[in-house]
């Protein structure tokens, strides 16, 4: 199995690649975002390469879970309600969701996400294989 600092090598080259961004920049505080400047478009990109990196598959849902921001028992008036917030966790327990604060804005949820979370996540499906 691959150190995690090979993984994180492994992320920062499929985020430099996608999203056209300096290596320095691909920290594992960076937000995918807000630091480096990822649309929803180039999610497709670096899954993609992260699945050929790491010989791995990425169901989209497991790091866009967009079914969840689209459900009312989910959603109301655009805020994350608590059980929102568990089935988030649910799927995604590499990601620390405790960054949307109080008032978890659904439009905000891609904003937290941060290349560490990308390392646990491709840590996590490594160790499924």
């Amino acid at each position: 199995m691959a150190s995690r600092e090979e993984i994180f090598e492994g992320v920062q080259e499929a985020l430099v690649e996608a999203l056209g961004v300096d290596d320095d920049e691909v920290t594992p505080e960076a937000t995918l975002v807000n630091d480096l400047g990822a649309e929803s478009i180039d999610f497709l990109d670096v899954f993609f390469r992260l699945e050929k990196t790491f010989d791995i598959k990425i169901p989209r849902e497991e790091l866009s879970p967009e079914d969840i921001f689209t459900n009312p028992d989910y959603v109301k008036d655009g805020l994350i309600n608590a059980a929102g917030m568990a089935e988030l966790q649910k799927r995604m327990p590499f990601a620390d969701l405790s960054a949307m604060g109080d008032n978890p804005k659904a439009q905000d949820f891609s904003n937290i996400l941060t290349v560490d979370h990308l390392v646990r996540f491709i840590e996590q499906k490594l160790e499924e294989k």
